[in-house]
């Protein structure tokens, strides 16, 4: 198994349908004994439990810093050490640049980048502690290719902030042998766009996808698996796209 003895820690990962659930369940197939952090009203010690006994749900909001290190302080009481970090957290929000209020901005931009700051400063010290550790955030072609399908140019912004945080952190961290790595998911079908596109926009997306679908939540499981393993131990600093050719260049 690829992350046989592992303990992994994924944000935002307790809604079922979601890339942060899909991961969760891969990396317990795959060996990890799984932390899921997540609101107070998303359940994540209900959601974990799913997963099996061993697996572990905390809850934690990301973008307050106390909250991040008293969660981080639970799971190393319980778990005793820390090897895997998913910065997954995240929410958009469908507006047009002059639509964008403070409150949307500063809701956006803090659970996605100032929640990937805060959680990554928070399991660092343990990382380097241990010279081991890997961190992977999501950022979202939407960030590479300026604006997505349903975010607004602050989600675009947020996610591009995030891919900046991760290259600076691989650059500083790599010497403690801790790697970080970005994944930049395309359309993937889950709850936060279940609905929301209309059968004539979609049939328009999917011919300017090469592989003709949206993607799965497993789809970007697997690259994760791929990133907090040690097939990708000599990767640091690097953006691995998930978009079905999306986005080729």
């Amino acid at each position: 198994m690829l992350l046989k003895d592992k303990v992994a820690i994924i944000t935002g990962g307790a809604g079922v349908n979601g890339l942060g659930f899909a991961s969760a369940r891969m990396m317990a197939a795959q060996g990890a004994r799984v932390v899921i952090l997540d609101l107070d009203k998303a359940q994540p010690a209900s959601v974990a439990v799913t997963l099996g006994q061993q697996h572990m749900g905390v809850v934690a909001d990301v973008t307050n810093k106390a909250s991040c290190d008293a969660a981080i302080k639970a799971v190393m009481e319980k778990m005793g050490q820390i090897d895997i970090l998913f910065n997954n957290a995240g929410i958009t929000q469908p507006r047009k640049t002059m639509e964008i209020t403070a409150a949307d901005y500063e809701a956006v931009l803090d659970v996605s980048l100032r929640g990937a700051l805060y959680m990554s400063q928070a399991v660092l010290p343990h990382m380097r502690a241990r010279k081991q550790g890997s961190i992977i955030c999501t950022s979202s072609v939407s960030a590479q290719r300026g604006g997505g399908i349903l975010g607004g140019p602050h989600y675009s912004a947020a996610k591009a902030g995030v891919l900046g945080l991760a290259r600076a952190m691989a650059r500083e961290c790599g010497v403690d042998n801790i790697r970080v790595n970005c994944i930049t998911p395309g359309l993937i079908e889950t709850d936060i766009n279940k609905g929301l596109i209309p059968a004539d926009r979609m049939t328009d997306i999917l011919s300017n996808i090469p592989m003709n679908r949206i993607g799965e939540p497993n789809d970007v499981a697997g690259c994760v698996v791929f990133l907090a393993s040690d097939l990708s131990k000599y990767c640091t600093g690097i953006t691995l796209d998930v978009n079905g050719g999306m986005l080729i260049h």
